[in-house]
């Protein structure tokens, strides 16, 4: 059984639309998060959340621990509960007791442990006496489990009311571990566009890491960890430099694989014409700055800075794995290539840094795909129409006199 979708709308349309407001009050909604650290799934949590009409739905976030994205999600008014608790059997007691005081309609889990404790704890509540939320969890991450992962969650599963997968290839991945007896859609990742329509590129990377002002640049956005497929894209870059030996190589975000990349570059002989930023604040602005954008990934959901970059019309060049592939056509709005083969991603990024007029059109077309089909309004409208219908759901039930 394949996942629900419908593009439905243009993203203009659904901009300009307003959703009416339930009968019965706003819905009561809790957002859960695995992690309070940056990555995919945060992003999305934040932009959902912080784009959820406040006169519809009365929103919450608990994260299974601190972090950066907790911080974030405060600064812009989110109310947000902590459970920094190891053990996931303390962990589902204190959520249950958290819910129970915030009586949610909707119970929305966020990434692996979220599904599993955010599950259960709803499940508790109705042991507790309390009504039982909605559970609907979405499944960002393409990583493959451990036996005991899976088996948790096909138990789990048929206990969730919705599943949502933002990507078919996802979905793939769900049917082969097992997980039915949930009805699942499908709702793309959306990007930010007002926060992309007027983004001017960051005018200080040159100074910053002292490039040369008329020399191109390559970049990454993404985590420092082995399935990003960093490596590759250094055992590449002698490639691109033999073509192209002006070009430097940003490489943006931190993780685990920090030190051993920089080693790498430095064996290579590259590392003068590599920087490492660490974390940045203005992603935005510097992803708008790059001549090329890359993601050289061996798994990928969805890809959330490939979109960001086709929305700053950056031409993209990324792996052909997980769900990018149903949002780049090769040739056509992005080029694809083999995850872990240097040659073709040289290749690739050298036709773009040679072929400007060629790189122009892939930027174009990528950016036209991105504001009509990829936009957070269709992605938030299409998570509101979930709450709504699960809303209905219970009021309906508890409004039957028994």
């Amino acid at each position: 059984m394949g996942a629900e979708h419908s593009l439905g709308e243009p993203c203009a349309d659904i901009a300009a639309r307003q959703r009416p407001p339930l009968e019965g009050g706003r819905v009561r909604v809790v957002e859960v998060m695995a992690t309070g650290t940056n990555g995919g799934a945060q992003e999305h949590v934040y932009s959902l959340v912080t784009r959820l009409d406040p006169a519809n739905y009365d929103v919450r976030v608990v994260s299974l621990s601190h972090g950066s994205s907790v911080r974030r999600l405060e600064k812009a008014g989110i109310e947000v509960s902590v459970i920094d608790e190891p053990d996931d059997h303390a962990a589902v007691r204190a959520l249950a007791d958290l819910l129970a005081s915030m009586e949610p309609e909707v119970i929305h889990n966020h990434m692996y442990r979220a599904e599993v404790v955010g599950t259960r704890a709803a499940l508790l509540l109705g042991e507790m006496g309390c009504k039982r939320p909605a559970i609907i969890s979405t499944v960002h991450s393409s990583r493959i489990r451990c036996v005991d992962d899976r088996v948790a969650l096909r138990h789990l599963t048929p206990l969730i009311d919705r599943l949502i997968v933002v990507s078919k290839a996802i979905e793939l991945k769900i049917q082969e571990e097992g997980r039915t007896g949930a009805p699942v859609s499908l709702i793309y990742n959306g990007v930010d566009l007002q926060r992309y329509n007027h983004q001017q590129p960051c005018c200080t990377l040159h100074d910053e890491y002292l490039i040369p002002e008329a020399s191109p640049i390559v970049g990454v956005v993404a985590r420092l960890e082995a399935e990003k497929g960093h490596r590759v894209l250094l055992e590449a870059w002698p490639l691109v430099l033999a073509a192209h030996p002006e070009a430097w190589l940003l490489i943006v975000g931190e993780g685990s694989e920090r030190n051993s990349l920089e080693a790498q570059a430095g064996s290579l002989g590259i590392s003068d014409h590599i920087v490492f930023t660490g974390r940045r604040e203005d992603v935005p602005a510097v992803t708008a700055a790059l001549d090329v954008a890359v993601l050289p990934s061996y798994r990928e959901a969805q890809g959330l800075s490939v979109l960001e970059a086709m929305a700053l019309s950056r031409p993209v060049v990324a792996s052909n794995v997980g769900g990018i592939p149903e949002m780049i056509e090769d040739g056509v709005s992005g080029l694809l290539v083999p995850p872990g083969n240097r040659e073709a991603l040289a290749g690739a990024i050298n036709r773009l840094l040679s072929d400007h007029p060629f790189a122009d059109m892939l930027a174009k077309r990528g950016h036209d795909l991105v504001h009509d089909r990829f936009c957070i309004e269709m992605m938030t409208s299409q998570i509101e129409a979930l709450y709504d219908e699960a809303a209905i759901k219970l009021r309906t039930a508890a409004a039957v006199p028994r």
